[in-house]
Parts: C-alpha cells; structure tokens; sequence
C-alpha cells in the first residue's frame, strides 16, 4: 500500500509533535513534587506517579517516532514510480 505524499506528511508531523510535545511534559512530571517521595523536587524516591508518567511518556515517544519513520518511508515510497507502472510508453510496433 502507498499513501499520497499528503497523508505521508501528515504522519511525519504527528512524529514531529509527538517530539515537540512530550519531552516538556516529562520535564513538568519531574518537577512535580507528586513525583517524589519526600515531597520536594530530586529528593526522595519516585513515586508511582512519576513511574507510570515516565512509561506513558516513553510509549508515546515510540509510537510517535515510529509512525514519523513509517510517514517517511511512505513520503519516499510516493516519490518512487511503482513497479506496475511502465516509465516509458511503450514502443510502436
């Protein structure tokens, strides 16, 4: 299957705001003082909050950056002539 150059753009920039997005949100996950145990930022040990944001943020830093490839791929696969396709017309006879 090949997607238009459109929707190949489309899921380049959903990888592009998956990396835009996510890594300020992990930075306000860790300066959250629900992340640590004692209550104060870096002091104490993480706390489940901060283990299943830091998952949900790591799953979707891999799903962004995998569906940013797949929308590159299918960027370049749109570019190329399919193989079905003659790329001259064919000779007289």
């Amino acid at each position: 299957m090949v997607l238009s150059r459109g929707w190949s753009l489309f899921l380049v920039a959903v990888g592009v705001w998956t990396w835009a997005i996510w890594p300020r949100f992990a930075v306000a996950i860790w300066n959250d003082e629900r992340a640590w145990s004692a209550g104060v930022v870096g002091e104490g040990s993480p706390t489940g909050f901060l283990w299943v944001h830091a998952l949900l943020i790591a799953a979707s830093l891999v799903i962004g950056t995998t569906v940013g490839v797949l929308g590159i791929r299918a960027y370049r696969a749109a570019r190329r002539p399919s193989p079905s396709s003659p790329s001259a017309p064919p000779s007289p006879r």
